[in-house]
């Protein structure tokens, strides 16, 4: 089978990969402070049971990662994966200024992959991303090991378009 042939494994970074909880304070706090919030990512500890099925799915599938975090976190995002040993996988974030809550941007780039190719899943944390996934007939992982999110960041993901 090919690499452009294998079926796609499409996996979160925050609340599914990695664990963002030490950084949801600065969220919480009125403004929000989004630079302290996306500087501390590379922080995150990984979530082992994540890891644990991101690498098992690369023997199957080609691995890609989708995340809320905005463009301008790319050079994070991509040290700490490499940084972990995850699978190579192209990286897939919103624009700087995108706003749209992350379960219309992550289905609009869902929808985009499984064009010609099969997702064998999507994994991720979000409720309303994994619910919208499913109407929309992708399969979907959700990945409910980390510790439930603060309502800062299920309002940062909702409303305020930004993770």
């Amino acid at each position: 089978m090919t690499h452009s042939s294998r079926p796609l494994a499409v996996f979160d970074l925050d609340g599914t990969l990695s664990d963002a909880r030490h950084r949801q304070r600065f969220l919480e706090r009125r403004p929000r402070d989004w630079n302290a919030f996306f500087s501390a990512a590379p922080a995150d500890p990984p979530l082992p049971q994540g890891v644990a099925m991101c690498r098992a799915a690369a023997e199957e599938c080609e691995v890609v990662y989708l995340t809320g975090r905005p463009e301008r976190c790319r050079a994070d995002a991509v040290a700490w994966i490499r940084a972990r040993e995850l699978p190579e996988g192209r990286l897939y974030m919103r624009g700087d200024d995108d706003r749209r809550p992350a379960r219309r941007t992550k289905l609009e780039v869902l929808r985009t992959l499984g064009r010609g190719r099969e997702i064998r899943m999507l994994v991720d944390d979000d409720e309303l991303v994994c619910d919208d996934a499913e109407r929309a007939g992708f399969p979907v992982v959700r990945a409910r090991w980390a510790a439930a999110v603060t309502e800062g960041l299920k309002d940062a993901q909702e409303r305020l378009g930004r993770t």
